[in-house]
């Protein structure tokens, strides 16, 4: 070993997935351009890797969403304590990667894309020190848990660290290019690095309606509509203009959200 690569801190690592090609080629990719990341060990199943993990303690684990006898994240939720980074392996549009995202977690694409491969484990270093991605995957199981959505916790990075935004408090948010206002029922805003349209792929789900290019309303927070659907009134008596092309969109929305 060059002297290079004797000062290079090491960090040992597990891979978690049930398919023996993914663990092969994830480890060769590791020993091949990682040579601070020490592979401790694999998994092939949840079980095995709940096992590896309690034996081998490891700073990082590559951990697969969907295993054959439990998902990544119920694994997780059965360790009494973590204290390790996880990076999640996924299918291109997996259903799980919108709960990776709307918790700010780590994932990598099945097969690797190097350059993403380098880039998941950059960031792994950079916050190695930090409780932030730790905090997120506690948080993610927590979020998994809650049957009401509006109890759940948006997770977004940011350039001045980890913004945690229980949804309940969040009114509207207000897009403007490639930037977006958080606007909180405590009063405050909260200016974000994602575009509306990133958010509302987060939220769409959790009773969040686009009503306008510009705005993302929390039904929580809709008073009530005017009679043409050309504005949303707030809890706070504030307005939001409906674009002609959703005023019917909205109304079908409401009325799903009555029922």
């Amino acid at each position: 070993m060059n002297n290079s690569n004797q000062n290079l801190k090491s960090y040992g690592c597990l891979v978690i997935d049930d398919d023996p090609f993914i663990v092969d080629l994830l480890s060769d990719k590791l020993k091949q351009y990682f040579p601070e990341l020490h592979l401790l060990g694999v998994g092939n199943n949840g079980e095995e890797g709940l096992q590896k993990i309690a034996k081998l303690k490891p700073d990082l684990v590559f951990l697969d969403v969907e295993m054959s006898d439990m998902t990544g994240f119920e694994m997780l939720s059965k360790l009494s304590d973590i204290s390790f980074n996880t990076i999640f392996i996924t299918s291109y549009r997996h259903y799980a990667i919108k709960a990776i995202r709307f918790n700010a977690l780590d994932y990598l694409l099945k097969p690797f894309d190097i350059d993403e491969l380098k880039n998941a484990i950059k960031r792994f270093k950079a916050n190695i020190r930090s409780s932030n991605s730790i905090q997120n995957i506690r948080l993610a199981i927590k979020n998994s848990d809650l049957k009401e959505s509006a109890d759940k916790i948006l997770s977004l990075r940011t350039q001045s660290g980890e913004l945690h935004l229980p949804l309940k408090e969040i009114i509207y948010i207000e897009g403007d290019r490639n930037y977006s206002k958080i606007h909180l029922s405590t009063g405050t805003k909260k200016l974000v690095s994602k575009t509306l349209a990133d958010l509302e792929d987060l939220l769409v789900d959790k009773a969040f309606f686009r009503n306008h290019k510009s705005f993302l309303v929390n039904r929580t927070h809709i008073a009530e509509t005017a009679q043409n659907l050309g504005y949303i009134i707030l809890m706070t008596g504030q307005k939001l203009p409906v674009s002609r092309r959703r005023r019917q969109s909205l109304k079908t929305w409401l009325d799903y959200h009555l029922l």
